[in-house]
């Protein structure tokens, strides 16, 4: 009996570690809201973490804060933000720079949150990487067709790269193992086209064979901060570039998870690489959440951005 509770709580809790961190990342973006919201006058009617029916709810002042059954959204309600209220502590009467503040509020604490746990990532590493070519690996078909040690990569197949992530992410774009640099060598910017690497199946996908070994640095303040904000900013970067291999057909959405399959994808990360590996998810998710959560689509903050842009300038037309 004992056996088969150990066997069940193994494979329960790595679900449970995610739908907690999943919660975080949800709790941290409603709070952006809520809290700017207060600060910024508005009447906030309901705090809620959670969707659905109810487990437990309790007032504080005005407000009604509750914890929902299905742990996999949430949301503030304020006073006049889904209907005109004449309340002069409603949404729809604050000025609108107050309301923009109010909508990002919640995107910028996941960003937030997600260059927090990079820096956290970061301080457990031995060392810090960098866009440096330190070597490559015999018989390297990148070196044979134009990289060089010591080489800086600056750009690959045009984008510019900003941290060592991105060279495995940009790289892994690539379909056919022929890919075009941008380098920094002896100070000069040096063009490199048609650079080739190895490649192989798997899982019926072409993957190219890294071929070459980065610099690492030692970790000081500075260059862990510094590496913290340009791998926040690749990873948001990430969710544009998803985007446009979706639309042209480089990815299909059976590429995507939605907030069942995260779950998933989180527990199975805690499974098999411990916390730190969870942790490096997290902070992905989060950044990414926060960024697509600011694209201009109907029930998105980005959506409601775009209504209170709508009415900025429907007031400047009026004044003028």
């Amino acid at each position: 009996m004992l056996l088969d509770a150990a066997s069940v709580w193994s494979k329960a809790w790595p679900i449970l570690f995610a739908i907690l961190f999943f919660g975080v990342i949800i709790l941290i973006h409603e709070l952006g809201h809520f809290t700017v919201a207060k600060l910024s006058g508005i009447k906030v009617n309901e705090f809620a973490i959670g969707m659905g029916p109810k487990l437990l709810s309790f007032g504080k002042g005005e407000t009604k804060y509750s914890l929902r059954l299905i742990p996999m959204g949430g949301y503030v309600q304020m006073e006049g933000e889904d209907e005109a209220s004449e309340d002069e502590r409603a949404f729809n009467q604050k000025p609108v720079w107050k309301r923009f503040l109010v909508v990002i509020a919640g995107a910028v604490m996941n960003i937030i949150l997600g260059l927090v746990l990079v820096a956290i990532l970061l301080t457990q590493q031995n060392l810090i990487g960098t866009t440096q070519i330190a070597g490559f690996h015999e018989n390297a078909s990148s070196q044979s067709s134009g990289l060089q040690e010591g080489d800086v990569i600056t750009h690959i197949n045009g984008t510019s790269v900003w941290s060592d992530r991105d060279i495995s992410f940009l790289m892994a774009r690539d379909r056919d193992g022929v890919i075009d640099f941008t380098v920094k060598r002896d100070g000069q910017k040096t063009e490199l086209k048609n650079v080739k690497f190895d490649t192989r199946e798997v899982d019926g996908q072409t993957v190219i064979t890294f071929d070459f070994i980065i610099i690492g640095e030692n970790k000081t303040f500075w260059n862990v901060l510094k590496t913290s904000f340009l791998e926040t900013a690749s990873m948001a970067r990430l969710v544009w570039l998803s985007l446009f291999d979706l639309v042209t057909g480089r990815f299909g959405l059976s590429d995507l998870a939605g907030p069942v399959g995260t779950v998933s994808v989180i527990a199975e990360a805690t499974t098999s690489g411990g916390f730190l590996n969870a942790l490096s998810l997290m902070a992905f998710i989060t950044i990414n959440i926060g960024v697509f959560n600011l694209l201009p689509i109907p029930g998105l903050d980005g959506g409601r951005l775009s209504v209170s842009y709508t009415h900025l300038r429907a007031h400047e037309t009026e004044l003028h």
